[in-house]
Parts: C-alpha cells; sequence; structure tokens
C-alpha cells in the first residue's frame, strides 16, 4: 500500500547564533598567506578567543561561589583553569613559529 502525497511545513525560527563576542577576521585576501602567516593569525585570535571565555568562566565562579552555588563554582573554576592549559599550549605553538 502506498500512497502520494506532498508535505509542507515552515521553520519560522532562526538559524542565526550570535555567541555575544567577535569573530572578525581582517586580512587581505587579494595576497597569498604562507602556512606560518596563516597559523600565527589563528593562534592569536585562538589565544585571545579562549582567554576570554577563561575571564568569563572566573568571573561566573566567583558569583557562583558568592550566592552558594559551590559545586558550580568548582567547575567553573576547573573550566577557567583548563582554558588556562589550553592557551598555554596555544602560546607554545606561537612562539614555535617565530
Amino acid at each position: 500500500m502506498s500512497h502520494d502525497h506532498t508535505h509542507s511545513h515552515s521553520h519560522p525560527h532562526s538559524h542565526d547564533h550570535d555567541h555575544g563576542h567577535s569573530h572578525d577576521h581582517h586580512h587581505d585576501h587579494n595576497s597569498e598567506m604562507s602556512m606560518a602567516e596563516k597559523l600565527n593569525t589563528l593562534l592569536t585570535h585562538w589565544i585571545d578567543h579562549n582567554d576570554s571565555h577563561m575571564q568569563n568562566y572566573l568571573s561566573w565562579a566567583a558569583k557562583a561561589q558568592d550566592a552558594g552555588l559551590d559545586d558550580v563554582a568548582d567547575a567553573l573554576k576547573a573550566a577557567g583553569n583548563l582554558s588556562q592549559t589550553v592557551t598555554e599550549k596555544l602560546k607554545r605553538g606561537l612562539a614555535a613559529l617565530e
């Protein structure tokens, strides 16, 4: 047994997701960048971006601590510490390019 009819439906919600911070990339698309130049640009961006997240985690950890949410504060502090480790690895990669 088969049937043939069309289904139509819409998706009324937007698929735009704003993270509240810039992801701008400024470079000239008319010239070719070497792999080292590309990595330098990316690593510098990732370090700044990761540090921003780390500061947010630690800021919210303090707020959670003040609110008596010790387990949440501990988790956010741990995330901040992990972010610091990631930043150190990224900085090591950036230094290797110099």
